[in-house]
């Protein structure tokens, strides 16, 4: 077996063991790692950096860009860390206590292209890793790390990539009670999740060699725990929307064996201050409309949604800005989903807003989600 599939095999035991992992509401599971509750005392910048006593964490970066002449480009970073043992006896930096992987794509709307790279590397010797007390995390030379307040984001792959500044614009959106995030009903199931909604960006995209200014906004997301997903949750629908209004939306949609939304589906609504809102299940309606089958995978991704929030008389229609934007992570993450830039149209209250945004959607090609992470 190559390096790389020897440790996929080893991020997916460590990831089912972590999914299954329960106690009896105690705050740690029997083999070490601690488990997402109430009450989490937030600081930043520590906590854009590592929790190593939570066995999975990802920070997420996504957003659309353009050029001075309004040619469009979306962008995916994302780095994982998955732990593989809390506290390992063996001293030697060989020893594998967590592994990273990290996922980068490019969108060329104007090209109808979509550009996808990965990677997966061990901690300890330093090929990748996560700094604690702040952000900086790498692998190998892609890295999201800070400078004063900017994030500076970095992911080459041969001839696409991008460089990029993104300042931090509103404060961090908590999400769910205070940033705990649950995830289903079982002692532990939950994770700490925030994001940085609406991130001011510069900086460049590489495209078939050639270096390419750009600007627009980003949207980081960073969410930490042990235990995940239900039984019978066979994957996710996650939005986030920026609105020309200022305001921003985060929905995602748990969907279980029977094609009904989960009870612990959730959201947060983000007012041009900064002000969150958090959203139960009940004030959010999803609903699929057109779809596009992937050549690849087979799976069928619905590419057209209506999004709605009664409460506030808000209705949004989101659209693929691109239909063929799926991943395939056979030598990482091991999961086929679908994530790409999305245009908005719609109201609020009956007045006319428009926006972009990104939407993942995972659970539509192989195995259920559930199942994966049994």
């Amino acid at each position: 077996m190559t390096r790389y599939w020897r440790a996929a095999a080893l991020f997916w035991l460590a990831l089912a063991v972590s999914l299954q992992a329960q106690t009896d509401g105690g705050p740690t599971t029997p083999d070490g790692w601690r488990q997402a509750a109430p009450g989490y005392d937030w600081a930043f910048p520590r906590d854009h950096g590592s929790h190593p006593p939570y066995r999975i964490e990802w920070w997420y970066y996504t957003g659309n860009l353009e050029t001075a002449g309004g040619r469009r480009f979306g962008y995916q970073v994302t780095f994982f860390r998955v732990g593989v043992d809390p506290a390992p006896e063996n001293p030697s930096r060989w020893a594998v206590r967590d592994l990273y992987m990290a996922h980068l794509a490019l969108t060329d709307v104007a090209g109808r292209r979509h550009l996808t790279a990965e990677r997966l590397d061990r901690g300890g010797l330093g090929w990748a890793g996560a700094r604690t007390g702040t952000l900086d995390v790498w692998n190998g030379d892609w890295r999201a790390a800070l400078d004063g307040e900017r994030h500076r984001l970095e992911a080459l792959d041969g001839a696409f990539g991008v460089e990029l500044d993104l300042d931090p614009g509103k404060r961090p959106a908590r999400h769910g009670a205070d940033g705990f995030s649950r995830k289903g009903p079982a002692a532990g199931n939950a994770s700490y999740y925030y994001s940085l909604t609406r991130m001011p960006t510069s900086g460049r995209v590489l495209l078939d060699g050639e270096w390419i200014d750009v600007t627009g906004s980003s949207w980081m997301d960073h969410e930490f725990g042990t235990s995940f997903l239900e039984p019978g949750q066979v994957g996710w629908d996650w939005f986030s929307i920026q609105l020309d209004d200022g305001s921003d939306l985060m929905v995602f949609q748990l969907r279980r064996t029977d094609g009904q939304p989960d009870e612990h589906s959730a959201g947060t609504w983000v007012d041009l201050d900064g002000d969150s809102t958090p959203l139960v299940r009940n004030d959010v309606r999803l609903l699929p409309g057109r779809r596009w089958s992937s050549p690849s995978s087979g799976a069928a991704y619905p590419v057209e949604w209506r999004v709605e929030l009664p409460g506030r008389q808000a209705r949004f229609e989101v659209v693929a800005a691109l239909d063929a934007q799926e991943l395939h992570t056979d030598a990482s993450t091991g999961v086929t989903y679908w994530e790409g830039a999305v245009d908005v149209s719609g109201q609020i209250g009956g007045r006319q807003v428009t926006g972009r945004g990104y939407l993942e959607m995972t659970g539509y090609s192989g195995q259920p989600m559930s199942e994966v992470f049994r």
